[in-house]
């Protein structure tokens, strides 16, 4: 759905994209503050402007593939009353803050069906309206799928890191040197290909599918 470059998608797509990165990264900054950390609050993150949180690459590579992400929060564990679990939620927020975000999306979308069905009976204003709200539900469901993988610099890479026990510090070493590099290469692989190495859009798709299903918007 998002693999194919089109300047009309773009521009449905581009709000979504800036929002829920936004959203994001700010509650992982706001996650991590209220645990004890101002790090990310004091270097201008904690934020809902979204100029701060964009990573170029990260945000050009979902433009054009489909997935990406921002520049990762700063955190410093010393400052988190229980370092593991306080990490562990901090990585958590982002995800679930666009899962969230993907509800409410199509929470607004089917009140404004049921209460406001007007504004869909032209034609150009109806699938201006309806692509906004549909974009939005899968962009926050396609951060939250992709950014759980446990391949740096993703959030999932931050929870597997804590759940690694520090014997195994030489392997953890190793996949954060490596595990971008190697992100990278599976997302090249991927769309050369259209190969879904990484199940994203399969799971996506469940997600969204159950979404639309649960509030009725098919």
């Amino acid at each position: 759905m998002l693999r194919d470059f089109d300047l009309t998608k773009m521009a449905y797509m581009l709000p979504a994209i800036l929002f829920g990165l936004t959203i994001h990264e700010f509650f992982h900054a706001l996650t991590a503050y209220q645990m004890g950390d101002d790090t990310a609050q004091k270097q201008g993150r904690l934020t809902m402007n979204p100029i701060p949180h964009i990573d170029l690459f990260g945000f050009i590579i979902m433009l054009l593939v489909g997935f990406g992400w921002a520049k990762p929060v700063p955190i410093d564990p010393r400052n988190f009353k229980r370092p593991k679990r306080d990490e562990i939620l901090v990585s958590l927020a982002g995800p679930a803050s666009n899962l969230v975000l993907a509800v409410l999306f199509g929470a607004i979308f089917k009140a404004m069906l049921t209460f406001a069905p007007q504004l869909f009976q032209n034609n150009q204003t109806g699938d201006l309206l309806s692509n906004f709200f549909v974009y939005g539900i899968w962009i926050n469901l396609v951060l939250a799928v992709f950014n759980l993988f446990p391949i740096p610099p993703l959030d999932g890479s931050h929870i597997l890191m804590v759940l690694i026990p520090d014997r195994y510090y030489e392997f953890k070493r190793k996949l954060l040197q490596f595990g971008s590099v190697g992100l990278m290469l599976l997302i090249i692989l991927g769309n050369q290909f259209d190969l879904d190495i990484l199940p994203i859009f399969p799971m996506v798709q469940f997600l969204f599918k159950g979404l639309v299903r649960m509030l009725a918007l098919n």
